[in-house]
């Protein structure tokens, strides 16, 4: 039984292993921009023109630093998540799953010009995401317009 045991947690470790996948080579910015999403359904962007991929980017009233300011906030608030990139105009965090160590990364961009806020958040691996990275960024946007 024991040796079972021993088993079933070296495979649960191993899948969580694999299922972080690597970081993508398409982070940051790019001529203004935040990479594309790729065709599978797992990526939404404010930079996307099709209604699959697309969302909103989050506005804001403030100052550009304080809205950096309250969208690290709330970043650092949200289980599982951790910022690895913080630049004057970007940040890029990875979020976790609980259950299967998925991956995902998202991103934002504060274009100089505008008082918006572009986002990008994807799945590293596997094709559907069940809609998971959408309901982040709402969620991320509710809590960015609380604070």
């Amino acid at each position: 039984m024991r040796n079972e045991l021993l088993i079933i947690c070296f495979i649960i470790m191993l899948f969580g292993i694999c299922c972080s996948g690597r970081r993508p080579g398409n982070i940051g910015v790019s001529n203004g921009k935040l990479g594309p999403c790729p065709e599978s359904p797992n990526c939404v962007s404010s930079f996307a023109s099709d209604p699959e991929h697309a969302v909103a980017p989050l506005d804001y009233k403030d100052s550009t630093m304080e809205a950096f300011a309250r969208l690290r906030k709330v970043l650092s608030e949200m289980k599982r998540t951790v910022i690895i990139t913080k630049k004057e105009d970007y940040i890029h965090a990875e979020v976790t799953s609980f259950f299967f160590r998925f991956v995902d990364d998202i991103e934002f961009y504060f274009p100089a010009s505008e008082s918006i806020i572009h986002v990008r958040s994807a799945s590293r691996i596997g094709h559907s995401d069940l809609g998971v990275n959408r309901r982040r960024v709402e969620e991320i946007r509710g809590e960015f317009s609380k604070k």
